[in-house]
């Protein structure tokens, strides 16, 4: 059964300094609840809203990034619908319909997945107003007798991307999620690791079946995980000679399974109109120019530079730029190192493991160039193995080791010196007899004697040459049998 997934992202704006459309400070994260709100946020009777600029500009920087055409005016309009968050009872959000638009549309993202590169429509982008937060003290929303409501979150600055049903797949789904955290990183206009800074809606079908939608996913892999549950679920109801019907469902991320919460609502429902409180916009082509000069180079772009200036494959590349801290990394390293393919392949793979292991988060914890380029530097003189290399990248990442100095400092520089390696031989061969003859008649029980080696020398000792002396003694030992 063939599978269709589009995607409604909400993005804070939350590198602002204020709300959509009132002065309160726009860093609620860790406040108090109810202390960051004014009568502007509440909804309070006699109430005006004004537009924050920086957030229209940031906005229409989003719109160009996602190849969108922009609408020559901003229209705002009221989304009406019930619930405890919204003190209004109305959204202050954008509708394309009769008389109303969005702010930009007919954009699309490019992404890779699978082994293959497909092109992801974007069919609108919304400007609208964040509302309060929900919070379930004695459980979550399954469980919880009753909820409470923070509305330091109400009125932040939010977009709303609208994708065409172009995914057929829950890897493409991710691919897409974040290839676009990438694109928003380097904006700078959204720190996504915060709570609530960006939420993914996925609406999924499989062939003959209604579209189901899922709210509140929190991240690219519980983007996969969510639609791979509910595509098998949907499969599983049609399989079994059911009908799946069209509804809202809940991701439960601790279980891994999606819940049904209320059944979908239709756009009639909410009666949108023109917010008569915000007069339309005027966006002339010299202002989206203006922003455009601002830009900064986009995650596409700097992986067809990594291309050309360093030499390194697009695959290497893409995975490079999909972190925009781990690219400046390898930008900085490369101005002192100068084998980019060997050093691209250290941060991509063990560098990357360690970071996720270490529980780094290269956002807020700086690793120095100049301790990477020095870990590679010692590795090309000969000075430590392979092996030494990689017990001590993890210090490197930890500590910003300086590895010439602790080699200095330890005696743990590589062994290469013939005659040392002879006598270290010379004692394993004494002690390890029955392993000797087992080497003489089977080649793979080199290994044995050349890791009894490295354990006598603490990993030092130089493995090709410990290799290249071990096979001599061997056949030393064959020619006088």
């Amino acid at each position: 059964m063939s599978v269709r997934i589009g995607l409604e992202i909400h993005v804070q704006l939350n590198t602002l300094r204020t709300k959509l459309f009132c002065s309160t400070p726009s860093d609620y994260h860790d406040k108090p609840p109810n202390t960051l709100v004014c009568p502007v946020c509440l909804g309070m009777p006699g109430t005006l809203p004004v537009v924050n600029r920086r957030a229209i500009e940031a906005a229409i920087m989003v719109a160009l990034a996602l190849n969108c055409e922009i609408a020559p005016r901003i229209l705002f309009v009221r989304k009406h619908y019930f619930y405890p968050d919204l003190p209004k009872n109305y959204q202050i959000s954008q509708y394309d319909g009769p008389g109303m638009f969005p702010y930009a549309r007919k954009g699309w993202l490019r992404i890779s997945a699978g082994g293959r590169t497909k092109i992801v429509r974007i069919r609108r982008i919304n400007i609208e107003e964040d509302p309060g937060k929900l919070t379930y003290p004695t459980g979550s929303m399954l469980t919880s007798p009753y909820s409470l409501v923070d509305y330091n979150r109400s009125g932040m600055p939010l977009l709303e991307i609208v994708t065409e049903p172009d995914m057929e797949s829950p890897q493409e789904a991710r691919a897409f999620v974040e290839k676009l955290i990438a694109v928003l990183d380097y904006l700078g206009v959204c720190d996504h690791r915060k709570e609530g800074a960006f939420r993914v809606d996925a609406n999924v079908s499989i062939e003959g079946g209604a579209r189901v939608e899922i709210k509140n996913i929190g991240s690219a892999k519980d983007v996969e995980r969510a639609l791979e549950f509910e595509i098998a679920r949907q499969r599983s109801v049609v399989a079994s000679g059911g009908k799946v019907r069209r509804e809202t469902r809940h991701w439960d991320p601790v279980r891994k399974v999606t819940v049904p919460i209320r059944i979908k609502e239709v756009e009639e429902d909410y009666r949108y109109f023109p917010d008569p409180d915000l007069p339309p916009i005027d966006v002339p082509r010299s202002w989206i120019e203006e922003i455009a000069e601002k830009m900064p180079e986009l995650p596409d772009q700097r992986i067809e530079r990594f291309v050309k200036q360093y030499g390194i494959d697009e695959y290497r590349a893409a995975v490079l730029v999909l972190n925009k801290r781990l690219a400046d990394l390898f930008e900085e390293c490369a101005k002192m190192y100068r084998d980019y393919k060997k050093l691209a392949d250290w941060l991509i793979t063990d560098f990357l493991r360690w970071v996720k292991d270490l529980g780094i988060d290269l956002e807020s914890k700086k690793v120095e160039p100049i301790a990477i380029v020095k870990l590679l530097r010692t590795l090309d003189e000969g000075r430590i193995s392979i092996r030494m290399a990689k017990e001590l990248l993890p210090k490197v990442i930890a500590e910003n080791l300086d590895v010439e100095e602790y080699i200095k400092r330890t005696g743990m520089e590589k062994i290469s010196d013939v005659e040392t390696l002879k006598r270290v031989i010379e004692e394993v061969f004494r002690e390890n007899p029955k392993a000797v003859k087992d080497a003489l008649k089977n080649k793979k029980a080199v290994n044995f004697l050349v890791g009894a080696v490295m354990r006598k020398t603490r990993g030092r000792a130089d493995p090709q040459l410990t290799v290249k002396l071990i096979e001599e003694k061997l056949r030393e030992i064959a020619r006088e049998i």
